[in-house]
């Protein structure tokens, strides 16, 4: 699973890639400081299974039950207007966000860099242009895929060499998009059943915006929230999901967490001071600002838009396989040792795919750890599902 970090230049992205996966890179105030994608791995967060069972277990990716789950993080070079035309780094911008399932937009909701990603008085832009013209480059984008072979693509679906859904989807293949995506958005468009033919330039735009809406969902990381001086601005976004965020404080609570000044856990609205603790006077100054800035937005939003990105938008639960459904653990006894994200409506065939090419090809049932019943290769999994999948073929 890909998520992919977008925006205008000089926002935050590159410290809320930094705070997400706590890898270093290059961040600085002037655009371009991203040119090349930084790729790391984040993690969302989750109630482990071991809670279920009343059980403990030794695995790295659980905290006190609380379980981690890695995702892969893309902080994707800075966006201008006019990228889809080649500005700035459009071209290599667009071709990095090719294969996201979700598309995370950091924005500055302070006001404090302009359309440019130039540093400006705080409040002095409109982060709101910042939201609409990104998905206008979005739109723009995939619009000029459909348009490049549309009369070409138009006249072989009327002389039915070509179907309809499957020439679109085939145009849109290097995105990762499939065919029952694109029946889908005609579906709801009205014009799976219009001829291409008579489709007019209202039609081909409102097409490629639902694809889009619908392929690259969009959630806004209302970033910089400690230094928004009125955060009633958010209440006018209306069609993307919002998270407010302050990448720094989080950068700064995982640094300190991990210099052992502080407990800190990814996400929660608190942290304490460990103690017999020796703090310089600066290191103090600077928790005691954090606290504040938690007082006003509760949590830091780097792990809530990493969680709402990938459980609410892109509708994934979690289910844990095993080899042994009386001890839950794998051949080598270690207990609930993975756990995999899989799209809500998936079936036990489908997780045994995740797990093993072979595993899916030899299924012969699963058993449901919980219940201890035996399921087929339809039955619908739930999150939180922990299971056992019986195979002819083993892992080879």
């Amino acid at each position: 699973m890909q998520i992919g970090l977008l925006g205008k230049t000089n926002v935050g992205k590159s410290t809320f890639f930094s705070a997400a996966t706590e890898t270093p890179v290059a961040t600085g105030n002037f655009p371009f400081t991203t040119i090349e994608p930084n790729i790391g791995v984040a993690y969302v967060k989750t109630n482990c299974a071991c809670t279920y069972f009343r059980i403990k277990h030794e695995n790295p990716l659980c905290v006190d039950g609380t379980r981690f789950i890695p995702v892969k993080l893309i902080d994707i070079a800075g966006l201008v207007p006019g990228a889809h035309i080649g500005k700035g780094l459009g071209n290599q911008f667009l071709d990095d966000a090719r294969q996201a399932e979700v598309l995370i937009h950091v924005v500055d909701i302070s006001g404090s860099t302009d359309i440019q990603g130039q540093p400006v008085q705080v409040g002095t832009h409109n982060p709101l242009e910042d939201i609409e013209f990104v998905v206008d480059e979005f739109d723009q984008w995939f619009k000029q895929i459909l348009e490049r072979e549309w009369q070409k693509l138009s006249k072989e679906i009327e002389q039915k060499t070509v179907k309809l859904v499957e020439g679109i989807a085939k145009r849109f293949s290097g995105l990762g998009i499939k065919d029952y995506q694109v029946k889908i958005v005609l579906q709801n468009t009205g014009l799976l059943t219009k001829k291409p033919t008579e489709w007019d330039k209202n039609d081909l735009s409102t097409f490629v915006k639902e694809l889009r809406k619908n392929t690259k969902p969009i959630l806004i990381a209302a970033n910089k929230a400690d230094l928004c001086k009125d955060l009633e601005i958010t209440n006018k976004i209306h069609d993307n999901k919002v998270i407010l965020c302050s990448a720094e404080t989080e950068l700064l609570l995982r640094k300190a967490s991990k210099a052992g000044l502080i407990d800190y856990v990814t996400g929660n609205d608190n942290f304490s001071i460990k103690k017999e603790i020796e703090m310089s006077a600066q290191q103090k100054k600077a928790l005691d600002v954090v606290k504040t800035i938690l007082s006003k937005i509760k949590t830091t939003g780097i792990q809530t838009c990493l969680n709402s990105a990938v459980f609410d938008i892109l509708k994934t639960i979690v289910v844990y396989p095993v080899e042994d459904e009386s001890k839950f653990c794998n051949k080598d006894g270690q207990v609930l040792p993975d756990a995999k994200l899989l799209a809500e409506g998936s079936t036990a065939k489908d997780l045994a795919e995740t797990v093993h090419a072979d595993i899916a090809k030899g299924f012969l049932h699963a058993i449901d750890c919980k219940t201890k019943q035996r399921i087929g290769a339809d039955h619908k999994l739930k999150n939180g599902d922990v299971v056992k999948i019986v195979s002819t073929l083993s892992r080879g």
